[in-house]
């Protein structure tokens, strides 16, 4: 693999998704050793023209022969390029251009919530951008309740089926549940504690997968599938007061999100 040499590329090191790919980078070959740095420790007079509110938001990449700066997904598609160059005419592509900003957008914008770090005194945080928290938050509760729904029927045996929309309401009816809990107790931790809690359920609900795949193909006592989910469902809980202890939101939350679930399962039984 070419190496792209002369170039810097600034990552945030509160992100792991960042500090992992960036050093898969350089790992691999498509970036020169001492490629990568930090944005939070990038010296002040390495070069005048990176904006460093914006190599918070989209990572920078810096040609440090002419100062060149590159941001977002066009420093990803110039390191990759360089190290593959049949992907150049695909990089060169407009609508796929289009398409992976957007979807570059929609996850740098989201980093904090998918992969929580605490976050360092006096350091500049990326930008919060109000539709790609909305978009995230409905995106991973329309495939949470997807997959649920089909896991539904895998508990039949222990739990009523119900409609097929059910799923759908019991996770938008907890979004709305820690909504009104949140905006009296921690109204500006709102957003940040809503993408943390839609990522568990969407960890969650992932975890859920092999069984579905396990029961296509497989005959398995369905036992097994209810414990399977309790399994599940306490490891979301332990990671729930984990992120929950990363924004400092004590236990009022945790206990307010294991209340909602079971209220709901009794009122499955009751009606």
């Amino acid at each position: 693999m070419k190496t792209l040499k002369n170039h810097v590329i600034l990552f945030d090191n509160e992100c792991p998704m960042c500090y992992a790919y960036t050093k898969a980078f350089v790992k691999t070959g498509m970036l020169a050793k001492g490629g990568r740095t930090a944005y939070q420790e990038m010296p002040h007079d390495i070069c005048p023209l990176v904006d460093r509110q914006r190599s918070a938001n989209e990572i920078a990449l810096l040609n440090t022969e002419n100062g060149e700066v590159t941001y977002g997904i066009q420093s990803l598609f110039k390191i990759i390029a360089n190290a593959m160059p049949f992907f150049k005419p695909l990089f060169m592509f407009s609508p796929f251009i289009y398409l992976m900003q957007k979807f570059y957008a929609f996850i740098s914008y989201n980093r904090k919530v998918i992969i929580p770090a605490a976050v360092k005194e006096n350091t500049i945080q990326p930008t919060f951008k109000i539709h790609y928290r909305i978009a995230y938050l409905l995106f991973t509760w329309l495939v949470t309740a997807y997959i649920l729904t089909g896991y539904a029927h895998l508990l039949t045996d222990f739990v009523p089926l119900g409609s097929k929309y059910r799923e759908y309401l019991i996770c938008g009816g907890q979004l709305f549940f820690q909504v009104a809990i949140i905006i009296f107790y921690r109204k500006e931790k709102l957003w940040d504690y809503l993408g943390n809690m839609m990522t568990i359920s969407f960890a969650g609900s992932l975890l859920l997968l092999p069984m579905l795949v396990l029961a296509k193909y497989f005959d398995v006592q369905p036992v097994f599938f209810i414990l399977y989910f309790l399994m599940v469902a306490g490891l979301m809980f332990l990671e729930h007061i984990r992120r929950s202890k990363l924004l400092k939101l004590g236990w009022l939350m945790s206990i307010s999100w294991a209340f909602y679930r079971l209220m709901v399962l009794g009122l499955i039984f009751l009606l």
